[in-house]
Formats: C-alpha cells, sequence, structure tokens
C-alpha cells in the first residue's frame, strides 16, 4: 500500500489511518502565502496481523495534511483507517518447493532442496533435524548452500532422520512438511572360512566352507547379501597305510666283541598317507660263540698298546720339523739370489734384475712419489704390491733412506666404467681398502641417478613470482592461470609451468586407458591458495561425436611418482578436488592443490572412441651425396607439444619436414596402422623394403607409452645425377580412415624454412604479472560478483549466468565457493585467453537482463 502526503496551508497535524474514502474534486484555496515545507516526512513500515500502522507528516506554513492510499484521497475527518491483511502479502503460506523424503545408501551424497515461500523483507531460511536446528559449522558433514538447498556429503546411519526447512522473517514463520531421511545399509558378505577337513578319512568325501552377511549387516531396508553362503567341494583322502617289516637279513660275520648282527626294513609295505610306522627294532644282535669269546685283555696288554702310540706319534713331529727346516734353507738361498743393490736399484729405475710383470686379471695399483731431485723418477714396488699382484719372487731390500715409504701417496683405481684418482695413506694399502672407496663412489653415483628433478627444457618451460595480484604463466596451449586473491596477501611464490618429455616421466595410462594431454607440473606443490588456480591442458581426444563415447579422468602423481585418480567426469561428488571443463582441443582445470597433472581416458561402450593423430614427412636435409635416400612418417599426438618434440628430434638428425602434417582419426578398434609407398619410378629409384607395407600396433599407438612412433621408407637412386623423386605414401587404419602423402621433391633442392606449427603456436613460453594478466578490470569483476552472488528467487544469479557460459555441468562445486559467480569468471578468463574480448560475457548478462552491470562495463571496460 503506497500513501501520498498532500499538504494545506495553516497548521500541522499528526494522524492515524487505516480506511480510504473518497474526497470532493475541489479544495478550499487560500490566499497566497509561502509555499508549505515538509519538517517531518512519513516512512515505510509493515502491516503486520492487521496492528495499525502509523504513518507521521509535519510540514510548516499548513493548514491541513490529506493523505492518498493506493491512489484514493484519505478522508480529511477521519485519518485513521483498516486495512484488511490479505491486501498485503507479509510472507507467503506455500513452499515453492519443499523438501522430499529419500532413502539413500550408506556414504551416498544426499541433497533436499527448499525453495521458501515469497515474502517482503526475503526469508531467512533454517534446516531442522528432529526439530534440532542444523549448524554446518558445528558438523561438517553438513553444507547449506546458497540457494537454501541441505547437502550431506556422505550419509550416516546416524543421519537418519525427520528434516524440516523453516522460513521466517519479521512478519511470519513457516515450516515445509517434513522429510524423512532414511539412510539404509546393505549387506555384504564376510571372508570365506578355511575349507573344512574332508569328511571322509579313507576315499571320496566333501569339502565346506562358509560366509554369513555381516560385513555388514542389512539395516533400514538394505538389500540381504546375493550369492550362497556356503560352498561345497568334492575331496578324495588317500586312504593311510600301515608300515610293515621286511624279513630279517642274514646273520652278519662274528666280530670282535663275539657278536653277530642282523638287520630288518620297515618297507613291506613303507608307511603311506598317515599310516602307523613300523613297531619295534630294525637291528638284533646276539652272541655268535655262545659263551666261548673272553672279551677281557689280558694284564699289561693295554700298556703296550698305548706306549706304541706315543712311539708313533713323536716320530711324525720328528719328520715334519725336518721338512720344516730343509724348506727355510732353501728359501733363504732364493732371497740373497734377489737382493739388488740400491745404486744399480737407482740407475735401473729400481727395478730389481729378475723383475716379473704382475699377473694379468689382478687388480692393479699403480704406486708412486716425486723424489727430491726434480728429474728424477722413482717407481718401486711396495708391500701393498706385493698384496695386489700376489707375486713372491720380486721383493726389493735396501737400507736407503730414498726408498722409504712417504707419507702419503697417490693411487690410481682404474675402473672399467670410471677413472677416479684417490689420496691415500700409504699404509692403507689393502685390497679391501682401496674396493670399499671404489664402492662409496659407486653407490654415490647411484644415489645421483636415481634422485628426482624436474627437468626444465628450453621451450617446454616457464617461470615467475607471484604475489596477491596473481597472474599466468603460459607454454603454448598449456596456461596456468593464477586469479587475484589466490595467494595470501603479503605471500609471494616463485611458481612454475613445465611440460614434462616423455622420456624422462612415468605415464598416467594403466589397462585399456590411453594417454590424452601431455604431462604437466605446476608448482611449487603445497603452496597455500585461498581459491582455485585453472590449469589448461591440450588433449587430442575427438569429442565431436553425438553420444559420449569417452570415460576422461584426471591423474596426479605423488611425491614417490605413482599415479593417483582426482576425479572421472561426469561422475563428480563434493569430496571431487577439481572441476574440469571441457573444450574441442583442450580442457580446463579447476584446482586448489598444484602437482604434476595427466588426461587419460577410455572407450565407454558400446562406441569405439577416437582420438585426434597427427602425422609429419620428413626426409634428409638437401643436398642429398649419397644414393641412399630415407623418408621417415612420425604418428604423434595431435599436440602443439608433441609436434614440437619431434621437429626438434629431426632438427638434431638433419631432417627437413616436407608438407604440413595431416591429421588421422585413430579408432579404438584393435586395429594396427598400415604404411605403404607407391608409384615409385623404377627407371630410377628402387625401394629397399622387402614387404608390401609396415604396420605400427595398435597398442603401441593407443596407450602413448612409445614416443614417438615412426616408420622409415628406404629408398636408393639409380645414380648421384637423379634429383627429382616422385611417389605416393598411404597411411590408414586398417578397417578405419587414412591419409595420403602425394610428394613431389627435389633431393638436391634446399627447401625453405617451414613452421608447422599453428598461429600463436610459435610463440615462446612467457608469463604476465598483475592486473595486465587479465582481461577482465578487476572493478567489473566486483561488481558482477556483487549483483549475482547473492541468490534469486527467480534463478536470475550466478547458476543462470553458468549455463549461459556452459559452465553448469557440475554446479555444486561453485556452490561451496565463497564467491561462486567469481569462481566462474576466473574459468571465462582462462577459456577464452585467445578471443579474450567482453563480447561474450556481455551478451550472457544482457540475456539475463543484468542491464546495471553492462552499464558498468561499457562505462569501465572495453566491451
Amino acid at each position: 500500500m503506497r500513501a501520498v502526503v498532500r499538504v494545506q496551508f495553516g497548521v500541522t497535524e499528526s494522524s492515524d489511518y487505516s480506511e480510504a474514502e473518497v474526497l470532493p474534486d475541489s479544495f478550499p484555496s487560500a490566499p497566497a502565502e509561502p509555499l508549505p515545507e515538509f519538517l517531518l516526512e512519513p516512512e515505510d513500515a509493515f502491516i503486520v496481523k492487521n496492528r495499525p500502522v502509523q504513518l507521521r507528516c509535519r510540514a510548516s506554513p499548513a493548514t491541513q495534511i490529506y493523505f492518498k492510499c493506493n491512489g484514493e484521497w484519505v478522508n480529511q475527518n477521519d485519518h485513521v483507517t483498516r486495512e484488511s491483511l490479505d491486501q498485503i502479502t507479509d510472507l507467503r503460506k506455500n513452499f515453492e518447493q519443499e523438501p522430499l523424503g529419500r532413502e539413500v545408501r550408506l556414504e551416498q551424497e544426499v541433497l533436499l532442496q527448499c525453495r521458501p515461500p515469497e515474502g517482503m523483507p526475503a526469508a531467512e531460511v533454517d534446516w531442522l533435524k528432529n526439530e534440532d536446528v542444523i549448524d554446518p559449522s558445528q558438523d561438517s558433514n553438513f553444507l547449506i548452500t546458497i540457494d537454501h538447498d541441505l547437502i550431506i556429503k556422505q550419509a550416516r546411519l546416524s543421519d537418519t532422520a525427520n528434516y524440516t526447512c523453516v522460513a521466517r522473517n519479521v512478519v511470519a514463520k513457516r515450516r515445509s512438511s517434513t522429510a524423512t531421511l532414511i539412510v539404509y545399509v546393505s549387506g555384504g558378505w564376510s571372508s570365506w572360512t578355511a575349507w573344512s577337513e574332508c569328511n571322509a578319512r579313507c576315499g571320496r568325501g566333501w569339502q565346506r566352507r562358509t560366509r554369513s552377511c555381516t560385513n555388514p549387516a542389512p539395516l533400514n531396508g538394505g538389500a540381504f547379501c546375493e550369492g550362497p553362503p556356503f560352498q561345497r567341494v568334492t575331496c578324495t583322502t588317500l586312504c593311510p597305510v600301515d608300515g610293515g617289516w621286511t624279513e630279517w637279513a642274514k646273520w652278519s660275520a662274528c666280530g670282535t666283541e663275539c657278536t653277530h648282527w642282523r638287520s630288518r626294513e620297515c618297507q613291506a609295505p613303507p608307511p603311506r598317507n598317515g599310516g602307523k610306522h613300523c613297531s619295534g627294532s630294525m637291528m638284533e644282535s646276539k652272541n655268535c660263540t655262545e659263551g666261548l669269546c673272553a672279551r677281557t685283555l689280558a694284564p699289561g696288554m693295554g700298556v703296550a698298546v698305548y706306549a706304541g702310540l706315543v712311539g708313533a706319534l713323536l716320530l711324525c713331529v720328528i719328520l715334519v720339523l725336518c721338512v720344516g727346516v730343509l724348506a727355510y734353507r732353501r728359501r733363504c738361498r732364493h732371497l740373497h739370489g734377489d737382493i739388488t743393490d740400491s745404486s744399480s736399484a737407482l740407475t735401473a729405475a729400481f727395478h730389481p734384475g729378475n723383475y716379473k710383470p704382475p699377473r694379468q686379471g689382478k687388480f692393479t695399483a699403480t704406486v708412486s712419489h716425486t723424489s727430491p731431485q726434480r728429474g728424477l723418477s722413482v717407481g718401486r714396488s711396495s708391500p701393498c704390491s706385493k698384496g695386489v699382484n700376489d707375486s713372491p719372487h720380486k721383493i726389493p731390500m735396501t737400507t736407503s733412506p730414498l726408498l722409504d715409504p712417504l707419507p702419503s701417496l697417490k693411487i690410481k683405481v682404474y675402473n672399467s666404467s670410471t677413472l677416479s684418482s684417490l689420496e691415500l695413506p700409504a699404509d692403507m694399502c689393502s685390497d679391501g681398502e682401496i674396493l670399499s672407496l671404489k664402492s662409496v663412489g659407486t653407490m654415490g653415483r647411484e644415489r645421483d641417478y636415481h634422485s628426482h628433478t624436474l627437468s626444465r627444457e628450453p621451450g617446454l618451460s616457464t617461470s615467475a613470482t607471484l604475489g596477491n595480484l596473481g597472474g599466468r604463466l603460459t607454454i603454448p596451449n598449456t596456461v596456468c592461470l593464477v586469479p587475484p586473491g589466490t595467494i595470501p596477501q603479503g605471500k609471494f611464490y616463485e611458481m612454475y609451468l613445465i611440460i614434462n618429455k616423455w622420456d624422462k616421466t612415468t605415464l598416467p595410462s594403466e589397462g585399456s586407458q590411453t594417454v590424452l594431454s601431455p604431462v604437466v607440473s605446476c608448482g611449487p606443490s603445497g603452496m597455500l591458495l585461498n581459491r582455485p588456480v585453472v590449469l589448461t591442458l591440450p588433449h587430442c581426444a575427438q569429442l565431436d561425436t553425438p553420444t559420449p563415447d569417452w570415460t576422461l579422468t584426471l591423474k596426479t602423481q605423488t611425491h614417490q611418482g605413482a599415479w593417483e585418480e582426482v576425479l572421472t567426469v561426469g561422475e563428480e561428488t563434493l569430496s571431487s578436488p577439481c572441476y574440469l571443463q571441457l573444450e574441442e582441443e583442450c580442457c580446463h582445470v579447476l584446482m586448489e592443490q598444484l602437482g604434476t597433472y595427466g588426461l587419460v581416458g577410455q572407450s565407454c561402450p558400446p562406441q569405439p572412441a577416437c582420438k585426434r593423430l597427427q602425422l609429419a614427412l620428413f626426409a634428409p636435409r638437401a643436398p642429398c651425396l649419397s644414393l641412399d635416400y630415407s623418408l621417415r612418417i612420425y604418428c604423434i599426438h595431435d599436440t602443439p607439444h608433441a609436434l614440437k618434440e619431434v621437429l626438434d628430434l629431426e632438427r638434431s638428425l638433419g631432417g627437413v619436414l616436407l608438407e604440413d602434417p595431416k591429421p588421422l582419426f585413430f579408432k579404438d578398434s584393435y586395429h594396427n596402422l598400415r604404411l605403404s609407398i607407391h608409384d615409385i619410378p623404377h627407371t630410377h629409384w628402387r625401394s629397399k623394403l622387402l614387404a608390401k607395407y609396415q604396420e605400427i600396433p595398435f597398442y603401441h599407438i593407443w596407450s602413448g607409452s612409445q614416443r614417438p612412433l615412426h616408420c622409415a621408407f628406404s629408398l636408393e637412386r639409380g645414380s648421384l645425377a637423379v634429383s627429382q623423386l616422385t611417389c605416393k605414401i598411404c597411411v590408414r587404419q586398417v578397417e578405419g580412415e587414412g591419409q595420403i602423402f602425394q610428394l613431389h621433391t627435389d633431393i638436391q633442392e634446399t627447401l625453405p624454412p617451414h613452421s608447422p606449427l599453428p598461429s600463436g603456436g610459435t610463440c615462446l613460453p612467457s608469463s604476465q604479472v598483475g592486473p595486465y594478466a587479465f582481461r577482465l578490470p578487476d572493478s567489473i569483476r566486483q561488481k558482477i560478483c556483487a549483483s549475482l552472488d547473492a541468490p534469486s528467487a527467480r534463478g536470475c544469479d550466478w547458476r543462470l549466468l553458468a549455463r549461459s557460459l556452459g559452465f553448469d555441468r557440475y554446479l555444486n562445486y561453485f556452490a561451496t565457493k565463497p564467491s561462486p559467480t567469481g569462481v566462474l569468471l576466473d574459468l571465462w578468463e582462462a577459456c577464452h585467453q585467445a578471443d579474450a574480448d567482453l563480447v561474450s560475457l556481455a551478451t550472457a548478462l544482457e540475456e539475463m537482463g543484468k542491464s546495471e552491470v553492462l552499464v558498468v562495463m561499457t562505462t569501465d571496460g572495453d566491451c
């Protein structure tokens, strides 16, 4: 209801009204006096439950104040009127959408929707669980979105309850119908018990094992376990066979102790399958002389025996001493013959007359030191040399101080793979010590080999120091966008973006999966981020089919080098840490944890998936001075990074690209890629290929584990005068698509430099810091967020913007962010990095009817 005040000159009045009557068309006129001025104007107020409302107004000079209510003048003599409640809507009774009861399985994500009734002012919404108010700050499993929906991240048994949506404002309070949520648990089998023993002790029987539906037991109407609770299999138990004795053997000859013996064995039959062993003794003995043999020695017989043993022992000792003395004397004579005078040793470079070279195959240590005289080179064989060479034939002996060992020697240890020089003390010369030093060096090299570092190749990496203002790191077709406010205020990070080369990283594919993007590292990992960053990855998946034929998965690499699944497109939940926006040639990933990422995919039955490849034809750089000529065809992913890698490889090999790469759609059909050459002028050229064609196996291409893949056609010309080559090369997938290269070239003509990279693909890696990295000014961004973040009953908020921009595949990801509009604008910046004008954004806002934002964009932006 709207009130209008009309003032007549004279005394002011203050009155109440609640009912309107018709006034005369004309009012008494007043003499010309100064025009009245309002001293107090009425303020807006709400009528609550038929209670009258008071509007105050003062004016001077005035004789009477008139009110107009809803276009009708109120009688001047009765300013108190009554307004029935049904004329003004305070808070509608009916909810636009009430929550509905559901039955959900344990740990399932649950969404209870609630749209409160319209009211003035807008109603606030609370959720009740069994009449208790739900506070998400106390229980993180609950989440109330800005659209007033209640999300239970993982349903628990304790979440089985009655849920009510309550809307209230200053006027009234409304309750929705109660929604009953039942969390059920489907039964699960326990582990099988061990197989029981065979019920038959001998022969055919049964074995049995059981399981129970208690892991977990079904609750709240959950399904019972499917399948039998027991299993039974046949078994055969071998019957036990008890052992039996064989016949006794013949008696042995009579022994010195006047006894003989006989034996038997438990082999008739031997015990088998748990049968009993034979009972009784295996051997039997008895006196063989029937008591006539005496076992005792005569007196004095034992003393004679012991005396003979002692005499034999002394004789052996004497013989050993004689042999030792003879050997010692012979060795001394040999040593005296090998002694060399020190003066002759100096003149002969310290080599004795009977010098023998070290044995082959032994570890050799060269020991040298410098004499006091500068021009004198001294070499000697030390005890170390003897220990290593194991040669007793060369023992130089002298008392000259020139031959005393110096405090330290330089020992050179030669290895088959390395040559190292170690400073060692002279007394450290045993084989064990030298080998231990050698092993230390080897272990150090192994540690260096296994250490993991990120390799920054030229043209495949970029870095910059970024702070709270954000920035952009760019490698052709690969971008890391850091929005403003992502890095906390006052902090700065040296951020990097790296495309990992295929030969220096493990690939994320496994099983039937195929790699669709380069492996990209952005970091540093472990950064504290206030909002998501956007990582743009090129991919080679063909996505223009009317039905989805890809199952796409984003993977990340752990610090140990293993790959873990981050999300599968189309299967996101509230626990998914990322959001992936797919485009025809690239994908944009919103993430809050930096690291190493890659995109893989596999076919989604029944349609086979298809990936985009490129075929590049290379030849040797002209002029060709040999009769042999080779044509190489590479099969690579349709991404700029893959093509650049092949170009760099061929540049190092002296190859040149003959024409622009051709596209090829390669299907997941298990058929190989077949290459053949045709129409060779046989009068001047000859093909060395014996078969009619070559093939690259399907799995090598589909898995992407072998890079780069290529086939070579070796040709031979008749003479050096032949320079023209014309032929046709056919490349196709068996029972699939293909391409044909029509080659006509002069192998002696130098081809001009040719770059097959697309427009914008030849630029070098770059980085932009601060506001210059973003197309959308910060002032416009803030006003758009202020206009669209708040939920609208008509849905004209950030949700409509997401649908207009095509970012509405999983809105719950944006609903959990403090500013959903800000995250949408960050994603828009990444998707329009090449043509980042404001026309597409302005068009979306115009369709939403946000004219006030368009005025701001026209004034502050560059629309």
